[in-house]
């Protein structure tokens, strides 16, 4: 099908609904993002609500031994997340989705954030999913993660359906929507997708699924590869010597830019699974690297990734520490100072603040982790 290319226009599919950065054109106005999308549907949120989400842990809700666990696991966890999609064989899909149901209806969260993925919305389940979740258990969901999100298309059919649902089941505030970027065309629109509804309230990377789509030779469920590598240059020219060998990370370049995407449209960046349960070093240094760059947080697969993830996506405390004496020795925040040798100036002060609220932040929801900080000395 032909796209229509005009000059101080971008590209228009000729049944879309909608033109987007069309000078020329009809555009939906920003203020529109602001307005329901359904009458009698909640206000849209002005901002997506920083909540801590170090840990979404996944769970099948059909399962009576893991829904046992539950309220124990929601005063270990920041989210419990009901999992209806991969790992759920397509004979048990109505048994998930009821039991997604019942957890809603019978479980008490706490402090913790109630999730569910529902399949995808090309799958036979993808609507039934997104219909039961809303009008049966909409009022305790906090957020619903679409799987194989490709284009801003597939976030705005969702914001309007659940719009109409929400005001259906008569909610009173909006259901978060967070996306999985697990396809190359994803990743190449991932801008876009960020910025889709003013319901997104983060995104996750999809190793596998877009190691699949990309054709990638790894077999992996996240991770890296010994044989994505570069190696020593000769030493005296013998390429045949001894030269050392630097594994490299896959994801690299794909979380970098997921996270810009996220932090430009005010959204949250996480790293997605780690499959290999076993391999808790691995899985520790591949949740560090995405914390690093500046992800909030990763899914947990089994109950020994919850403690990676609390370690890894909550500050240490010497970096509060620093962070700390950073701020109170900058003052107003301009100028430099030398601390410990080291210049520290504004741009020190900003990085040191996001380590400082993201602290506070954690600390709100984790009484061991504010004890933890609680015992800070400035002067050390």
């Amino acid at each position: 099908m032909l796209l229509h290319l005009n000059r101080g226009h971008r590209l228009r599919h000729p049944l879309s609904l909608e033109v987007f950065d069309n000078p020329g054109g009809p555009v939906r106005s920003p203020k529109d993002f602001f307005r329901p999308l359904a009458v009698g549907a909640p206000l849209p949120q002005r901002e997506a609500p920083f909540r801590p989400s170090r840990m979404i842990h996944f769970f099948p809700a059909s399962n009576p031994k893991m829904v046992a666990k539950l309220p124990d696991l929601a005063t270990k966890v920041d989210v419990l997340l009901a999992n209806l999609e991969d790992g759920v064989p397509a004979t048990e899909k109505e048994a998930a989705r009821q039991g997604l149901v019942n957890v809603g209806k019978t479980v008490d969260f706490g402090t913790a954030q109630f999730w569910t993925r529902v399949n995808s919305l090309d799958s036979p389940w993808g609507l039934d999913d997104l219909v039961t979740a809303v009008t049966e258990v909409g009022h305790v969901l906090d957020v619903i993660m679409i799987p194989k999100v490709e284009g801003a298309e597939d976030i705005h059919y969702v914001d309007r359906l659940l719009a109409q649902l929400e005001a259906k089941a008569g909610l009173t505030r909006p259901i978060g929507v967070h996306a999985i970027l697990e396809t190359a065309r994803g990743v190449v629109n991932v801008e876009e997708i960020c910025g889709a509804s003013p319901r997104m309230q983060g995104l996750s990377l999809g190793p596998a699924d877009l190691a699949a789509n990309r054709r990638m030779k790894t077999t992996r469920v996240g991770g890296g590869h010994p044989d994505y590598l570069v190696r020593q240059d000769p030493i005296d020219g013998d390429i045949n010597g001894p030269r050392a060998v630097f594994q490299q990370d896959l994801w690299h370049y794909t979380i970098a830019r997921m996270v810009d995407a996220c932090q430009a449209n005010g959204i949250s960046a996480y790293y997605g699974p780690f499959g290999d349960i076993a391999d808790v070093v691995a899985c520790e240094d591949q949740f560090r690297n995405a914390y690093l760059l500046g992800c909030v947080g990763a899914w947990s697969l089994h109950p020994a990734q919850i403690d990676i993830a609390r370690k890894v996506f909550s500050p240490s405390v010497a970096d509060v520490r620093h962070a700390r004496r950073v701020i109170a020795a900058m003052g107003d925040g301009t100028g430099a100072v030398m601390l410990d040798g080291k210049m520290e100036d504004d741009a020190s002060v900003k990085q040191c603040r996001v380590m400082v609220e993201l602290a506070e932040d954690l600390a709100a929801r984790d009484p061991e982790l504010a004890a933890l900080y609680a015992t800070i000395n400035l002067e050390n």
